[in-house]
């Protein structure tokens, strides 16, 4: 915290807990969570965190239990505001009625759309929770920058995602061309497009699109300025309804843990 020489005030700070290192599993616990918290509170060398999320539900441990922890870091001021990490509908409304959740974060973008279906988009809305759309650019895939599998760097995780297999790859970057072709008519990046169409799908959304690259970043802040018809996003939907993306999102050894 100290290197970005930002004031505290100004700075909106996230974190979260309970996914565990190799081999993996996961912690919701009120030990758990209170231990957690005081861990990044002295890494991050802090008094309180902004958001504070749970990274997966614990299948083992009662969602009210988790939430109500987390409620007495509020009262305490370790913590402002409290969120979830891909929580299903049901656990959200269970968790809703112990604590005012103030985000749900969720995978988000033009080629995963599950939040539409499965009710979190829905219930956010109902809830007036903030849903958090990480992985807006389809890990880097929307933004039109890799054209063939062997583009993406050695060691890269993304080469063990099965979106991204040898398999699969030539078949979802079908998609990507379309949107790239829709992206040159609007006169901005396929990323640029990308991001606007999840600004577009509700208001309550905020798309978390990470990069180290200071270009990309500010092409990124660019997708504020596309501004999406009524017909153009019915063009775009489209093109969504006439494709079926191929691979899960994770593979067996990935977060893909199922969604209490």
């Amino acid at each position: 915290m100290k290197a970005l020489q930002i004031p505290r005030k100004d700075i909106f700070l996230c974190t979260k807990f309970g996914l565990l290192p190799a081999p993996g599993g996961v912690r919701g616990d009120p030990e758990y969570v209170k231990s957690a918290i005081e861990r990044s509170l002295k890494d991050l060398e802090v008094d309180y965190v902004d958001l504070y999320y749970q990274h997966r539900v614990d299948p083992k441990v009662p969602i009210e239990d988790t939430v109500r922890a987390m409620q007495e870091l509020k009262d305490a001021g370790k913590i402002k505001h409290i969120g979830l990490s891909e929580c299903s509908a049901e656990t959200l409304r269970r968790a809703a009625k112990v604590a005012k959740i103030d985000a749900v974060q969720w995978e988000y973008s033009l080629w995963e759309t599950s939040v539409e279906h499965n009710g979190i988009l829905e219930a956010c809305k109902e809830l007036g929770i903030t849903l958090v759309a990480y992985s807006p650019l389809g890990r880097e895939m929307l933004s039109g920058k890799f054209r063939k599998r062997s583009d993406l760097p050695a060691g890269d995780w993304r080469l063990d995602a099965p979106r991204f297999s040898e398999e699969n790859f030539p078949k979802n970057i079908e998609l990507v061309d379309q949107l790239s072709a829709f992206a040159s008519h609007k006169r901005c990046t396929p990323g640029q497009l990308a991001l606007a169409w999840v600004l577009a799908q509700w208001d309550g959304i905020i798309p978390i699109p990470g990069t180290t690259r200071a270009e990309a970043l500010e092409e990124n802040i660019g997708s504020a300025r596309v501004s999406l018809t009524q017909e153009e996003l019915g063009e775009i939907r489209k093109v969504l309804d006439s494709f079926t993306v191929v691979g899960t999102r994770y593979n067996a050894q990935g977060m893909s843990l199922p969604n209490k």
